[in-house]
């Protein structure tokens, strides 16, 4: 079988294309798996500062490939109960913010469907002039799925959130700058270098700082103040015993470039 991806290491970042252009890049059972396994392999690897994830120029991803979807007679009951654990598709929306790296999406042409849920649960998006981005289930009779009514209200706030949804309106590359939905846009063709521009930037910090403080983050946005500040005490205790830490201290001190390892 052929693979859904195309796999690429590049300059300590593992970028991963989806790579079905006559779906417009639509993802299956497959492409998740080959996902998850990129995941995997990021969080496994200590050289591997974190992920890049894209598509192509006229599509980032349209969503989930609904010819999977068919329910045969008697097993709408087996599928809701394989939905959680069995399920690669579901697996993978979950699993993209338990990531303890950077994963940075890189969004050219359309992000529809779950393709904008699959954006939206990266760390943050770059999108090329011309993206469009967009919610359209409602049209279809379905609803999001892939945490797209948890992910678009937080960035939004629930009013914008739910017209959105309910209209199936599309955003512009500009648009969703302007809603903080996106971080940049590039010139058309040009994001994945702004991305790559990003993620050199990162990859120069302490790989610990960056893990400890995305967990932090992730773990106190929808904690109390108290709550937050108590798990971000936590996480600068625990950096202070990485050997990174001694090692940028000396740097500064040196004014030098630290040489980070991830201990």
């Amino acid at each position: 079988m052929s693979r859904d991806s195309i796999v690429e290491h590049v300059n300590g970042w593992i970028e991963f294309t989806i790579d079905r252009p006559d779906k417009l890049n639509a993802i299956r059972e497959q492409t998740a798996e080959e996902l998850l396994a990129v995941l995997d392999e990021a969080d496994g690897t200590q050289a591997v500062r974190g992920v890049i994830l894209k598509g192509s120029e006229k599509a980032f991803c349209t969503g989930v490939d609904t010819s999977e979807q068919k329910v045969e007679p008697g097993e709408i009951y087996e599928l809701w109960r394989r939905r959680k654990r069995t399920r690669k598709v579901n697996r993978m929306f979950r699993a993209l913010p338990e990531v303890t790296k950077p994963v940075i999406a890189v969004v050219e042409g359309y992000a529809l469907g779950g393709g904008f849920e699959l954006a939206l649960l990266c760390d943050f998006i770059v999108a090329g002039e011309g993206a469009q981005f967009g919610l359209p289930e409602a049209r279809l009779g379905l609803m999001p799925g892939g945490a797209g009514t948890q992910t678009l209200p937080r960035l939004l706030g629930k009013p914008l959130a739910k017209e959105l949804i309910w209209t199936g309106r599309r955003l512009s590359a500009q648009e969703a700058l302007a809603l903080r939905i996106v971080n940049h846009v590039a010139p058309k063709g040009e994001a994945l270098a702004k991305a790559r521009e990003l993620a050199a930037q990162i990859g120069a910090q302490a790989p610990l700082s960056i893990m400890f403080t995305k967990s932090v983050i992730e773990r106190g946005f929808d904690a109390t103040l108290a709550e937050g500040m108590a798990t971000e005490a936590d996480a600068f205790f625990a950096l202070t015993f990485s050997e990174d830490r001694q090692e940028g201290l000396a740097a500064f001190k040196e004014k030098r470039t630290p040489a980070f390892k991830g201990n």
